[in-house]
């Protein structure tokens, strides 16, 4: 699989890229950053590796020129793989609003047309991205995943339905039961089709009463969030840990919104987080 890299910068001794390449499961041209620590540089290395997930009418833009995760990165050294959020492109569907199309893929594999051509976020996420990286990157299979608000959704579904796959998982603002809340009902209609039987595959909360592998979740909110009551619901996520058993931290964050001002400020802590599990 071909790449090319369209942005190249130093930072924290090592170097912030961004990358370009034709993508199988989505059937267009997408882009991610990587993160590479200066630990990477050493002769043989192989570094472990966080993918991060962003929200909603992102791109692979707003975590790497926002989020300050580099500087734990090349503190930890962790590689860090920053995809765009949607598949792209002319002939890709759209819709209007910000909440469903492209900037909203939802981490999931859309069924139901026009979607379901392009629409395989999940796919991308956890087979063809990772084969890329590790083929082309001193990484080696070490992973962990973390994302925010729809990404934070991703990160925590992507990990229960992939036993085995991470050695950690974290997330800022999550959407936790988008079964229950207007985004998700939304996307989820439009991806999957009216059956919410189908949806529960793609909610955590419902998720995790199957779940067979106990990764600690690792959240973060903000209590001044303006989503909070509506769209993120952390006291659903609480509520589904509690009932299955499975280890949770979920700090309310006094004063924090939704913004990247939030993350930068506890992005720290999550790197630490994901290297103690990634270098055990």
């Amino acid at each position: 699989m071909m790449l090319e890299r369209i942005e190249h910068r130093a930072c924290f001794g090592g170097w912030q890229d961004v990358y370009e390449h034709a993508s199988r499961a989505l059937g267009c041209t997408m882009r991610f950053g990587v993160y590479l620590p200066p630990q990477a540089a050493a002769p043989g290395a192989r570094m472990p590796v966080l993918y991060w997930l962003s929200g909603l009418t992102c791109t692979e833009q707003n975590f790497i020129t926002k989020a300050g995760a580099q500087r734990y990165a090349a503190e930890h050294g962790v590689v860090v793989v920053a995809p765009d959020t949607s598949p792209r492109g002319e002939h890709v569907p759209d819709a209007d609003g910000y909440d469903l199309g492209k900037g909203a893929g939802f981490y999931l594999n859309a069924t139901q047309a026009p979607w379901a051509t392009h629409y395989r976020m999940h796919d991308y996420v956890v087979e063809e991205l990772p084969t890329l990286v590790e083929a082309q990157f001193p990484v080696d299979d070490r992973r962990a995943i973390s994302g925010h608000s729809m990404g934070g959704h991703g990160a925590l579904v992507l990990a229960l339905r992939n036993p085995g796959r991470y050695r950690s998982v974290s997330a800022f603002a999550p959407i936790v039961a988008p079964s229950q809340v207007p985004w998700g009902e939304k996307a989820f209609t439009a991806y999957l089709g009216e059956d919410r039987a189908a949806w529960r595959e793609w909610d955590a909360c419902a998720l995790l009463a199957g779940a067979s592998e106990r990764l600690p979740l690792l959240v973060d909110q903000g209590e001044g969030d303006e989503f909070l009551d509506t769209q993120l619901r952390p006291d659903l996520l609480r509520a589904a840990c509690a009932e299955a058993g499975h280890p949770l931290t979920l700090r309310l964050q006094p004063g924090y919104d939704h913004s990247y001002y939030f993350m930068a400020s506890f992005i720290g802590d999550h790197l630490a987080h994901h290297a103690r599990a990634l270098q055990a």
